[in-house]
């Protein structure tokens, strides 16, 4: 057996197929319909379109890698069997999720849509397998044993989901975790018309703008702290280097891409202004002189650079025109991802910010 971070990556994939399988989880009624009919429907349906038909077979195929990752690392030796189990799994989640959406009057299920999630879940299956046949599995633990210290499951799965984050566009770059806002707009809503919304401790005054050196600094704590995230489970100076110059790398280049989905390709790199590449930069510069940092250093630098830059995201509004952005998404193509998106780039700060207290916390986090 090795140790894996395949199976909480395999649990978190789970939970968001499900959520963007079942977004915006309002609206659940009986329609009068037999819940199967859609197993019986004629192929191909009557709406689909190529770009359904490819991310219904790539959403379902990490899922599928993830499970036969799993099952061959914990100790199991029928590579065959673990396919046929990782295909079945999914192929079982995929007709559980199409099952409850004859309920959701805004999602349509589909006989077409659940033989390409048994199929992508079959391709990745069959792609963990052949890498196990060619050897690549031992040479990733190799590596990992090499890079990673020995407890490094859970920061692992926050940067693999840190990119996933970008995807959707924030109101300032690489700035998770923006709610607040939100948050009180949906608190009001939920309690209208009740005793309860008296009680809420509203703002009497208006959120400011962030300034260009606030943004700046949001820039710059946006791209130290997936770099103080991998710091804290990376072993050594030089594989810390390179990995930080990969988070940067990374980080323009999916935040770049996320501009040209919801403004158009000529306006990908129309975020890069001042402010931004001067915060680029800083953190970059940052994250190379904190190389050489213990890790219990590090994660409490990372628990303060969480802290301040969640501060001051949440004491600035979101503008109208980001508010236009999120019409795109919300209406259209993308809407199958919205609500995944979204709440990644909401939660994933908070969630890494727990993570880090129980670092912290523990007696034998290391030096």
């Amino acid at each position: 057996m090795h140790k894996t971070s395949a199976w909480p990556l395999a649990l978190t994939y789970t939970a968001l197929i499900v959520f963007a399988s079942l977004f915006p989880f309002d609206g659940w009624r009986e329609q009068g319909i037999d819940p199967l009919v859609f197993l019986l429907a004629r192929l191909p349906p009557p709406y689909w379109t190529g770009f359904d038909v490819v991310t219904n077979l790539v959403g379902y195929a990490p899922l599928g890698f993830l499970l036969v990752l799993g099952l061959l690392r914990s100790g199991w030796r029928h590579v065959l069997w673990a396919v046929a189990l990782a295909t079945l799994a999914g192929t079982l989640l995929s007709l559980c999720m199409e099952f409850l959406q004859i309920y959701l009057p805004r999602r349509v299920p589909s006989n077409l849509d659940l033989a390409l999630n048994a199929l992508g879940t079959l391709a990745g299956a069959l792609s963990a397998a052949l890498l196990e046949r060619l050897g690549a599995l031992d040479r990733w633990s190799d590596f990992r044993a090499r890079w990673f210290v020995s407890d490094a499951s859970g920061g692992m799965v926050l940067l693999a989901l840190w990119p996933l984050a970008l995807l959707f566009p924030a109101a300032v770059p690489f700035g998770l975790g923006q709610v607040l806002e939100r948050l009180e707009a949906a608190l009001i809503d939920l309690l209208a018309d009740t005793p309860f919304l008296e009680w809420l401790p509203l703002r009497e005054t208006e959120l400011d703008p962030l300034s260009p050196s606030g943004e700046l600094l949001c820039v710059t704590l946006g791209l130290l702290i997936p770099c103080l995230l991998g710091y804290c489970v990376i072993r050594q100076m030089g594989r810390r280097a390179l990995f930080a110059l990969a988070v940067v790398g990374v980080g323009i280049v999916l935040t770049a891409l996320s501009a040209a989905l919801s403004w158009g390709p000529v306006h990908a790199w129309e975020w890069m202004d001042l402010p931004v590449r001067v915060g680029v930069w800083a953190a970059l510069g940052l994250a190379l002189l904190m190389l050489a940092l213990p890790r219990r250093a590090c994660a409490a630098v990372l628990l303060l650079a969480l802290t301040w830059h969640l501060a001051l995201l949440n004491q600035a509004p979101t503008s109208a025109y980001f508010a236009q952005t999120l019409q795109i998404w919300e209406q259209g193509r993308f809407i199958r991802f919205y609500g995944l998106g979204q709440w990644l780039g909401w939660l994933w700060p908070y969630v890494t910010l727990l993570y880090v207290v129980f670092r912290v916390s523990r007696r034998d986090a290391g030096a």
